[in-house]
C-alpha cells in the first residue's frame, strides 16, 4: 500500500532544510590509521561534509533522486567546500546563501574509543546554519519539490525556527509533502519547553515523521510524556502523518502506517567503526524506498542495511553508497546470517 503520493510532475524530489556543518574524523585510511582512543590523543584528522540534512541529502541524490538544499554557510572557505561538495554530488545550492556578519559553519570533532563506544564535540557558537531567515525561503521553490524535509536541529534558535515553519506552512499550502527529521541535539537548544513547543508544531504538520524514542519523548513533553511507541504514532496520526518511524537503537525500530499496520526491522551485524551517522543512512535510504513505491518493509530493511554500512564507515558524508551497493551489502548478509536476519 502506497501511504504517501508525491506529485510526479515535480523537478525535484526533495528540498532538505537545516544544519550542513565540517566533520573531524580521526583519521583512517591507507596512510594514516588512527586507532580507537579519546579524542585528546588523536593527532591526525580527515575533514568531511557533515550535518544530519546534509548527509541525507547526499544520500538520496546517490540513488539517483533530485536533491535541493535549503541553508546558511559561512562566508569563507568552508562555506566553498560545502557548496562545491554539493555541486559535484548533483544537489542543487541555488538556495544555500552566505551570511554576512561572521558567522561560522559549525566544527564537528568525533571520538571513536571502542566499536560500541563513540560521541561527538561540537563547536555551535556564532553558528552559520541557525541564521536562516524567513527572506530565505522561497514559495516558488518550495513548490518545484515533492517533499520537504525539515530537520528539528533548525528549530533551535531564531530566526532558523520562523524559516523552518514558514517553509512547512508553504509547503501545506502547495501541497508539498513535509518529513520531518527530528534530529535532536541539545546544542543550542535553551530548555526542554522549548524543544516540546517547536517539535510538536512541525511534528502536527508532517507526513512523515522519524526518530528516536528519546526524540519523541521530548517532542512529547509539554503534551503527554511517557506514552508508548504506540501511542506516540497514533497520537501524531490523528493529525497528519502517514508513516511514524521509531527508533530504538541497536534494539531496531519499527514503522507505524495510519491503516494501523505496524513493520519492524533489526540492524544488520557489522563491524562498527563508530556509533552515528547511522541515522542518516537509514534516512537516505528509507525514503529512497518509499520514492520507488516499496512496501514498507521492505524500505525498513533497505535503510537499515544503509545504516549498517554507515556504522562501519569512518565518515557520515563520503561513504554513503548507491543502491547498488546497499543491495549487495544485504544480499551478502543474507547469505552469511540468514534470510531474515533484519526483519522481525
Amino acid at each position: 500500500m502506497k501511504y504517501v503520493t508525491f506529485d510526479e510532475t515535480r523537478p525535484l524530489d526533495l528540498i532538505l532544510l537545516g544544519r550542513v556543518a565540517i566533520d573531524f574524523n580521526p583519521a583512517y585510511n591507507e596512510q594514516v590509521k588512527e586507532e580507537f582512543k579519546p579524542l585528546k590523543d588523536v593527532h591526525m584528522f580527515e575533514k568531511y561534509v557533515g550535518g544530519s540534512p546534509a548527509n541525507i541529502a547526499v544520500g538520496v541524490t546517490r540513488h539517483g533522486m533530485k536533491a535541493g538544499f535549503i541553508g546558511k554557510v559561512s562566508d569563507d572557505q568552508f562555506g566553498d567546500f560545502v557548496t562545491e561538495y554539493f555541486d559535484k554530488a548533483g544537489i542543487d545550492t541555488s538556495h544555500i546563501t552566505r551570511c554576512v556578519n561572521g558567522e561560522k559553519l559549525g566544527l564537528t570533532f568525533t571520538e571513536m574509543l571502542s566499536p560500541k563506544e563513540s560521541s561527538i564535540l561540537m563547536y555551535r557558537n556564532c553558528i552559520a546554519d541557525l541564521q536562516l531567515s524567513v527572506d530565505d525561503i522561497d514559495e516558488d521553490y518550495i513548490k518545484s519539490a515533492k517533499a520537504i524535509l525539515i530537520s528539528g536541529t533548525a528549530l533551535a534558535e531564531s530566526p532558523s525556527r520562523e524559516a523552518a515553519i514558514k517553509a512547512v506552512m508553504l509547503a501545506k499550502k502547495n501541497d508539498t509533502k513535509i518529513i520531518f527529521d527530528i534530529d535532536y541535539r541539545e546544542y543550542n537548544w535553551k530548555n526542554a519547553d522549548e524543544i516540546s513547543i517547536y517539535y510538536s508544531i512541525v511534528a502536527k504538520e508532517s507526513d512523515i515523521i522519524m526518530g528516536s524514542r528519546e526524540e519523541f519523548d521530548l517532542t512529547e513533553a509539554l503534551i503527554q510524556p511517557g506514552r508508548s511507541d504506540e501511542e506516540s504514532a497514533a497520537a501524531w496520526q490523528s493529525y497528519n502523518a502517514k508513516i511514524v518511524v521509531i527508533k530504538h537503537g541497536m534494539k531496531g525500530s519499527t514503522a507505524y502506517t495510519c491503516d494501523g499496520e505496524k513493520y519492524s526491522i533489526k540492524p544488520f551485524p557489522v563491524e562498527a567503526r563508530k556509533g552515528f551517522g547511522g541515522g542518516d543512512g537509514y534516512g537516505s535510504g528509507f525514503l529512497y524506498g518509499l520514492y520507488q513505491g516499496w512496501e514498507v518493509i521492505d524500505c525498513l530493511e533497505f535503510g537499515s542495511a544503509e545504516a549498517s554500512m554507515m556504522v562501519r564507515s569512518n565518515n557520515c558524508s563520503d561513504s554513503l553508497p548507491g543502491p547498488d551497493a546497499v543491495h549487495a551489502f544485504i544480499k551478502e548478509e543474507k547469505e552469511k546470517f540468514g534470510e531474515m536476519i533484519a526483519r522481525v
